[in-house]
């Protein structure tokens, strides 16, 4: 936190509950990420072997869960590592409790804790704390986005030529070299590719205004809820167009000034299917 002043006070009493409590779930997965370094690492895949779990992912989703079962035992909760739970609160959780394992894996600073609340169905709260870097972003419907409480705002592109654009790519062996192709495909139209290894802040840094636009395909909504609500609110459009890979939609994302030409490159390019 960089000041005094909560840029968020002018939100509902509510939502800045759950968000403060979101902001504190963040922290403490951090700091589990940030012992997990200093010990050995067990490692697990899950959907094919590039798709890998250590046991610094189950340790802070165990954190989480058991804290909100404490604190909010009538909300729901969805998380990637298994946890589920139906409430009657109307509220629910979407969480990563790691996102972007293999960087953390491999020691590539880009890995974050994601958490998103639903209020009856809708995103109301979004918070992506990078662990890597200490940067906190957040956000709440309606009242804006920031970046360790400094306002962010999505950059104002027009000329696609001039994007920065970044992405990322499927588990699936296959759907990666499909991925490929259209990458190769759009990166002629577009200033360059950034392709950073998660989803969550990917999302963030568009709402920061780092990169112009993004894309990704085979997502789950624990990788992009949190994040998809601070870019919106950050100015940018996030769109979830269908995909004909069939698991769940694209993610698509940019200033609107931008969207509807980056969306027709995509198409296109084939980088939807």
């Amino acid at each position: 936190m960089t000041h005094d002043r909560d840029p968020f006070a002018a939100a509902p009493a509510d939502l800045r509950e759950l968000l403060v409590l979101a902001s504190d779930l963040a922290l403490q997965a951090a700091r589990i990420h940030r012992e997990g370094l200093r010990s050995a690492l067990s490692v697990e895949t899950k959907s094919s072997p590039t798709d890998l779990v250590s046991q610094i992912d189950k340790e802070a989703e165990r954190l989480i869960v058991e804290r909100l079962g404490a604190e909010r035992p009538d909300d729901a909760l969805l998380a990637e590592e298994g946890s589920l739970m139906t409430g009657t609160s109307g509220v629910r959780w979407v969480i990563d409790p790691l996102d972007g394992t293999t960087n953390y894996i491999y020691g590539y600073p880009a890995y974050a804790a994601s958490l998103a609340v639903e209020i009856d169905g809708d995103t109301r709260v979004g918070v992506v704390l990078d662990s890597s870097s200490g940067r906190l972003y957040r956000a709440v419907a309606g009242h804006g986005a920031v970046c360790n409480d400094r306002p962010i705002h999505a950059r104002e592109q027009t000329d696609l030529s001039r994007a920065l654009v970044a992405t990322g790519f499927s588990y699936d062996a296959g759907q990666r070299e499909r991925q490929g192709a259209a990458v190769a495909a759009v990166l002629g139209r577009i200033r360059d590719i950034r392709r950073g290894g998660t989803a969550a802040l990917d999302l963030c840094h568009l709402a920061a205004g780092e990169v112009d636009a993004y894309w990704e395909l085979d997502l789950s909504p624990w990788d992009y809820a949190a994040g998809a609500l601070i870019a919106r609110e950050a100015g940018a459009a996030v769109e979830l167009p269908r995909a004909a890979h069939g698991r769940g939609p694209a993610v698509v994302a940019a200033h609107p000034t931008l969207l509807p030409a980056f969306l027709e490159l995509l198409r296109g390019a084939g980088a939807l299917l």
